[in-house]
């Protein structure tokens, strides 16, 4: 089978397609045949050395896929020829995946593959970050920075499906017109954000913050946002910063800064992810959620996919086409 694979820690030009023997599931792995896998910021800091997790050389990246069962064990709830998604810490870009039936998921009949290879990373984060973390109520407010990409338009779409009001936060025209069609209620410039929100609220500020950029700029103004008792989400550092805090900030209104950490916390709580899909599905099978597919790559072209969200061309979730 053909595999994404990292050979050396050089970024993009160091993801090779390769050839490599499938996996041989055990008695109690589920084996997909993957159609789609998606490609993200994780997947590009795992091919610089850049992350937290750092597989041995060579290993094939990928968080999430989608496809179908081509065998499962008998007490799994899946047989031959389900349409599936499914997520790993590595090791999605592959033409088959062995894979716990914990970390699989049955697909909706209506969304595609590529639709799929989008859910699990992102809109589970984005459901773990609102729910789980955030504790959003209807009504709210939620600012969200890096709207246009995969987990901001994942976010804004749920934040808007749970009943909230959305204020997207991007750096150009091209992703302003991204989060405006996920969903977003106004969409303003990140330069400049703060006064935004002061006019948009009457001066209120939001309830809630959801952060994926972590810049140091951004965070201080974030905070000075915040409605009392407001949460600041921290998602991830695609700015490529880590932010200092300084705590009197939180006291001075009653304020919040919660870390989301989706990974972590599925490993820690089984069931919980299924938990997580039953309330995600609910919401597409309502159409309130219309997965967001951001471009197409074909698998020879991941090096591309990879620099395109280096130089923050991309909106939405990136997609590999695995076959």
């Amino acid at each position: 089978m053909r595999a994404a694979q990292v050979v050396r820690l050089d970024g993009p030009v160091g993801v090779q397609v390769v050839d490599v023997p499938e996996p041989v599931a055990s008695p109690e792995q589920v084996l997909v045949d993957v159609e789609c896998a998606g490609i993200s910021f994780p997947d590009l800091l795992l091919a610089s050395g850049k992350y937290q997790l750092k597989p041995e050389l060579p290993f094939t990246i990928g968080i999430d896929y989608a496809g179908t069962v081509r065998s499962a064990p008998p007490e799994s709830d899946f047989a031959v020829g389900d349409r599936v998604a499914g997520f790993d810490a590595i090791g999605a870009a592959a033409q088959v995946v062995a894979a716990p039936p914990a970390n699989v998921l049955a697909l909706p009949q209506r969304i595609s593959f590529e639709q799929g290879a989008c859910l699990p990373l992102n809109y589970l984060t984005a459901l773990f970050a609102l729910v789980t973390r955030g504790d959003l109520r209807a009504g709210e407010t939620v600012l969200v920075h890096g709207a246009a990409g995969g987990v901001g338009t994942a976010t804004i779409q749920i934040a808007k499906a749970l009943g909230a009001t959305v204020i997207a936060v991007v750096s150009s025209e091209h992703k302003h017109a991204a989060a405006t069609e996920a969903g977003a209620d106004s969409v303003v410039a990140s330069e400049g954000f703060r006064d935004a929100v002061q006019a948009l609220t009457s001066g209120a500020g939001v309830n809630a913050v959801v952060d994926v950029v972590g810049s140091e700029d951004l965070v201080l103004d974030s905070l000075r946002s915040l409605a009392a008792e407001g949460r600041f989400l921290v998602v991830g550092f695609a700015g490529g910063q880590i932010a200092a805090v300084k705590l009197n900030r939180l006291l001075l209104n009653n304020i919040d800064v919660r870390g989301v950490s989706w990974g972590p916390y599925v490993r820690a709580h089984p069931g919980f992810v299924q938990e997580q899909w039953a309330q995600l599905t609910a919401l597409i099978d309502s159409r309130a959620i219309e997965p967001a597919v951001g471009s197409v790559y074909p698998l020879d072209d991941v090096s591309q996919a990879l620099q395109d969200i280096a130089d923050r061309r991309t909106t939405g979730k990136s997609v590999l086409r695995l076959r």
